[in-house]
């Protein structure tokens, strides 16, 4: 391997504030399933997907061009493969020890029907692994500008998963303190953006955007990022039920 390819493959892609305190509740769960075949919905940039690929056989999917192409250039240097597209370009009758997908359910409108889709993959004793906005009653303009169509409690969630076929359902409340701080500050700047004229479009012009805001620009922010959140990570292990997301795990039947 070249140096360069090198470089390319040990920088792992920045994380914003958000997915860093995701990423500390997903990290744990990856340590103790060790998938040997993920697939990920949704993979948008890639930037969770890369560190899927170092961790095992990885598929991911996005139906967002130039999402697709950016999570490309991050996964395919780490083994993993990129398709164009939704749940329909997965080749049919393959199976995965891990499905995944992150803040992808709230975009969609029929989402208890896409669950039970996701789950297909599954293969038996699988595990589908997905996070999502919490409590309904802080829907506001950050929801309404990232395109979602609601946030979820974690009882929700358990019930949906059951409902898909799944079993044994564990669902983790994550972002205490600073999740708080932060929707206080994309609340008012999404208004702002919905109130410019955002709001004129359609949530799956919105949902294409999202991915593509408030991401570290470059590998020195990304940096300063971690380290900023680093005791944030561990602060909200003190409050497991208070947070403003949740990431949700539950497994497919052995037959």
């Amino acid at each position: 391997m070249t140096n360069s390819a090198t470089a390319t493959r040990s920088a792992l892609p920045p994380l914003a504030p958000r997915a860093w305190l995701r990423y500390d509740v997903v990290k744990a769960i990856l340590d103790r399933l060790r998938p040997e075949t993920v697939l990920e919905f949704g993979c948008g940039q890639g930037s969770f997907g890369a560190r899927l690929a170092e961790r095992a056989n990885y598929l991911g999917v996005e139906p967002d061009r130039e999402a697709a192409a950016v999570a490309r250039e991050r996964i395919t240097p780490r083994g993993g493969k990129i398709l164009l597209g939704d749940q329909n370009i997965v080749p049919s009758g393959t199976s995965y020890d891990l499905v995944c997908a992150f803040e992808v359910l709230e975009h969609l409108e029929h989402d208890a029907d896409m669950l039970k889709t996701w789950a297909s993959f599954l293969a038996p004793g699988g595990h589908l692994l997905l996070s999502v906005p919490a409590w309904p009653e802080r829907f506001g303009p950050m929801d309404e500008h990232a395109g979602h169509y609601r946030r979820y409690t974690p009882e929700q969630v358990s019930g949906m998963l059951v409902a898909a076929g799944l079993e044994a359902p564990e669902v983790t409340v994550y972002g205490w303190p600073l999740g708080y701080a932060l929707e206080a500050v994309r609340n008012p700047i999404d208004a702002r953006k919905l109130a410019r004229g955002a709001e004129d479009k359609s949530k799956a012009e919105l949902t294409a955007s999202t991915g593509r805001t408030f991401q570290p620009p470059n590998q020195l922010v990304g940096a300063v990022v971690a380290v900023a959140t680093t005791p944030f990570r561990y602060l909200q292990r003190l409050a497991p039920t208070k947070g403003t997301g949740l990431v949700a795990l539950a497994r497919k039947p052995q037959q």
